[in-house]
């Protein structure tokens, strides 16, 4: 019993002795450093209010300040699509934008505040020379996933490393992220719902990337966390705040007769008119895929579909045979079809295709 009650008293000595030691009281002024850092990114960083509430889609996102009057940079996702785009300022500013440009590609968008000046932003054409951060580094990730925060109540901010640069090899259900480029792969949980669009900093708060969406890594079908590095996006930036920049065209018109689909659009009679299905010709690809009335067509191939002009643009001007993946939204459910072209049939080819 002795013995025993001396082996703890030497074991409590040693970890006394171990926390007295002054690396570990070292840590105090970085922590203050850390609190310092994490008020400036925030008022760097805002919060995203747009499209969404049905299942898969989120209506809120991040966003990161670009300039004093107003851009500010984010993933290209469905919440930008509506004309009441609203953007909370870390002061508490409730404020519209509209988009500039969204590039799918590069899974980014630029986005405009109105009527905004004087804002704290990042200076990513500085951020874009300089260079690449490594594996081993420590980061820190903020952003409003879950929805943490409104008008003037700060982001979640994460701490961890990056665990290495490469390729993204993701997709989100059963299509392929569209960008496909370098990533920093984040040994922390940063990729959550509403995160997109976010920060990763340096611990002296020096932007290094944007948070990416929800993706499952196709090597090993787990959850993967990335951002894609300023590097790649400072070029787009640069060009769209110029208006210089044209979106990648993923889908090309193809030469020789057009395929036919079978699907009945609503009528266009705005200019945005969202592509809800009015009806399936009988016997036709799209009865086959078994599209019904009021299915909303969300996404072509992994790339986001808005109005009855753009899905025209991509599927009307397809050869017969071309397989299209539709991600359609049915009631507040989201699902996949898969539609092949047929050659367009001799009684409707003297009529104009629907």
């Amino acid at each position: 019993m002795n013995s025993l009650r001396l082996w703890h008293l030497a074991v409590t000595a040693v970890v006394a002795a171990f926390l007295a030691l002054s690396p570990v009281r070292a840590q105090a002024p970085q922590t203050s450093s850390l609190a310092g850092v994490s008020e400036e990114v925030n008022r760097k960083v805002v919060k995203l209010f747009g499209s969404g509430g049905f299942r898969g889609l989120n209506s809120y996102g991040t966003g990161v300040l670009i300039s004093a009057d107003g851009y500010l940079l984010t993933v290209a996702s469905p919440l930008l699509d509506t004309a009441d785009l609203v953007v909370h300022l870390s002061d508490g500013r409730r404020m519209r934008a509209k988009v500039i440009v969204a590039e799918p590609e590069l899974d980014a968008a630029l986005v405009k505040i109105e009527k905004a000046e004087d804002l704290p932003f990042f200076d990513i054409g500085k951020a874009g020379k300089a260079p690449l951060a490594q594996a081993g580094d420590w980061v820190l990730a903020f952003s409003n996933q879950f929805q943490i925060a409104t008008r003037e109540e700060p982001m979640s901010v994460q701490h961890g490393v990056i665990s290495s640069y490469s390729k993204l090899h993701g997709r989100r259900g059963i299509f392929d992220a569209p960008y496909t480029g370098e990533v920093y792969v984040i040994d922390a949980i940063t990729n959550n719902p509403g995160a997109g669009g976010g920060a990763v900093t340096t611990r002296k708060g020096d932007l290094i990337g944007i948070i990416g969406k929800e993706l499952r890594n196709t090597l090993s079908d787990t959850f993967i966390n990335y951002a894609v590095p300023v590097q790649v996006l400072a070029p787009f930036v640069e060009k769209a705040m110029k208006g210089q920049y044209q979106p990648i065209v993923k889908h090309k018109p193809s030469e020789g007769p057009a395929g036919y689909h079978g699907i009945v659009l609503v009528p266009n009679v705005v200019e945005r008119t969202p592509p809800f299905v009015e009806d399936t010709l009988p016997g036709s690809p799209a009865a086959r895929a078994g599209l019904r009335p009021d299915d909303l067509i969300v996404y072509i191939d992994g790339e986001k579909i808005v109005s009855i002009k753009e899905f025209r643009d991509i599927v009307e001007k397809a050869r017969p045979g071309t397989l299209f993946k539709l991600e359609i939204r049915r009631g507040d459910k989201l699902m996949t079809v898969d539609l092949k072209l047929d050659p367009l049939p001799a009684a409707a080819s003297a009529t104009k295709k629907p």
